[in-house]
């Protein structure tokens, strides 16, 4: 019997595919609880339009983070850090500082977005990336962090 799946389902499929599997097993179980539907014309229907609906909602996500990163590389952000005699930082930039930064300019990420392996402890500047969309679109935010005075 051929089955729409509605939800993941350990050795069967992911959501949305069309499987073949046993009568038995497709009504018994997979129909009965709710994990699958029946193949027919007006089930196919309803999924190929769910599936354009859900291929234009990533077009638009996509669009969206190719704006955000376009943004992103014309919003330098500048911290201020405290110094010591020999030019020693106290403090670091982290991903949470930036994020909030970023949110005073009115650019809304994720802190978790943000690939920054560890804090940034040194005078200077520095680019850090940003994935945006799924790994497909990675932004680059430019961070310049100077001393205070």
């Amino acid at each position: 019997m051929k089955i729409i799946l509605l939800k993941d389902v350990r050795k069967v499929g992911k959501k949305d595919e069309v499987k073949e599997v046993s009568d038995g097993y497709a009504r018994n179980f997979l129909i009965k609880n709710g994990y699958a539907v029946a193949y027919t014309e007006g089930s196919k229907k309803v999924l190929n339009r769910q599936m354009e609906e859900k291929q234009k909602r990533e077009d638009e996500l996509k669009e969206e983070a190719l704006e955000i990163k376009k943004l992103l590389e014309e919003t330098p952000v500048e911290f201020y850090l405290n110094t010591g005699k020999e030019g020693q930082v106290f403090g670091s930039v982290s991903s949470k500082n930036i994020v909030s930064e970023l949110a005073k300019k009115d650019i809304k990420i994720e802190k978790r977005k943000v690939l920054l392996e560890q804090p940034i402890t040194s005078l200077g500047t520095t680019r850090v990336k940003v994935d945006l969309y799924k790994n497909q679109v990675i932004g680059e935010i430019i961070v310049r962090v100077r001393e205070k005075g």
